[in-house]
């Protein structure tokens, strides 16, 4: 029987996201700047691009950023 309290498997709150994303930045905040720099190039090789653009599009289509904010971070990717 379906039950409308319960939470769906794959779903993540934001509040989830939240931490994950504290965490990733407290570490790349310990990083040396060698490390960050070749942490960062890695990221944004071409194949990577495309997945970063593709993730922020289906953000934007469901609401999780705005069209400003998903301008604004191509910008800064450089695109």
């Amino acid at each position: 029987m379906w039950n409308p309290l319960k939470k769906a498997k794959n779903t993540i709150t934001s509040n989830a996201m939240g931490m994950m994303q504290k965490v990733a930045m407290k570490k790349i905040a310990k990083m040396s700047p060698q490390e960050q720099q070749k942490l960062m190039a890695e990221a944004f090789k071409p194949e990577n691009r495309d997945k970063l653009l593709s993730a922020m599009e289906q953000m934007k289509k469901s609401g999780q950023i705005t069209e400003e904010q998903y301008r604004m971070a191509k910008q800064r990717m450089g695109m």
